[in-house]
């Protein structure tokens, strides 16, 4: 089947990956603009890049609904567009043009977590399980009936960027095994159910400033889903630092005593830190303009061990 490949992160080059090595051509992929990264060089466009080395066609609108960007690109003759975050919406206009229209490959068990932060709601919301769909585009936000879902247990430790990759892994298998389908003819939609339906907002710099107040279970799973952005800062020692690793205790102790933000103890490099329920063992964080560092470090350094205000 003739496609585009669609997407602006890492996310989609397994995807790209996958269908190139079951015999599927790609017209061209379609990737966000080039932006400004380190000293002065364009930042790295994963899709764009695997596309280049592979003599694939790239393609960077600024605005895909834009009437010149969609004649171009409907005019390649694919079949599908694949898209795996790529962070613009689709026009109708482009997609129904298509044989098969556009093919999302959303990393969450649709219609749980519709949206822009997928990966970081079903950690956040301590999901045990999650997976990968594989939904026919249409004009509303991750509305599409459904082709597909892989399911995907969660661990309790599972960090944002883990999952992802495995996810990103699925989407492409799960992306193969619909095509075929599709091209047999045997490809079966399933309606999504709204009323089942969520919404995972994009992220903000504020969703990872946090406070002792919260429940040490809150603060785990906001410092593994908040991975590589925002990421987390606290108050320790005195003043906002970033939290770079830790891990609950919700049981810190059978009695603590001071208010959030008490050190209870130290092992090692970690501090127990007394919570709104129960504890956190900061094992790693970062201050202001320093490096990273053990926590019990950074606190002698500081010469401040008492509560810090939550």
């Amino acid at each position: 089947m003739r496609l585009i490949v669609a997407g602006s992160d890492d996310f989609a080059v397994p995807s790209l990956e996958a269908v190139l090595a079951a015999g599927h051509p790609v017209l061209a992929a379609v990737t966000a603009p080039d932006r400004p990264g380190d000293r002065g060089r364009p930042a790295p466009r994963p899709l764009g890049d695997a596309a280049r080395a592979r003599g694939i066609p790239v393609l960077q609108p600024p605005r895909v609904r834009d009437p010149l960007a969609i004649e171009r690109l409907a005019k390649l003759g694919a079949e599908a567009l694949v898209v795996a975050a790529y962070g613009q919406l689709l026009p109708m206009r482009l997609l129904d043009r298509l044989v098969h229209g556009g093919l999302g490959v959303h990393p969450s068990l649709l219609p749980r977590h519709r949206g822009a932060a997928p990966i970081q709601a079903a950690i956040l919301a301590g999901d045990r399980e999650t997976g990968v769909s594989l939904m026919r585009m249409e004009a509303g936000l991750d509305t599409g009936p459904v082709l597909g879902q892989v399911r995907v247990a969660l661990a309790e430790t599972a960090t944002a960027p883990e999952l992802r990759r495995a996810l990103a892994r699925e989407g492409a298998l799960l992306l193969v095994a619909v095509l075929e389908a599709l091209g047999r003819g045997r490809a079966v939609a399933t309606v999504q159910d709204a009323a089942m339906a969520t919404y995972a907002a994009p992220l903000r710099r504020a969703d990872g400033a946090l406070d002792w107040g919260r429940s040490a279970v809150e603060i785990d799973r906001r410092l593994r889903a908040l991975q590589p952005w925002p990421q987390v800062t606290i108050p320790l020692g005195g003043r906002r630092v970033r939290l770079l690793a830790g891990r609950p205790e919700p049981e810190a102790a059978p009695a603590p005593k001071g208010p959030p933000g008490t050190v209870l103890a130290t092992r090692g490099e970690g501090v127990l830190v007394r919570c709104g329920v129960g504890g956190f063992w900061c094992e790693r964080v970062q201050p202001p303009s320093g490096r990273p560092m053990g926590a019990a470090s950074y606190l002698r350094g500081r010469r401040r061990p008492g509560p810090d205000s939550p």
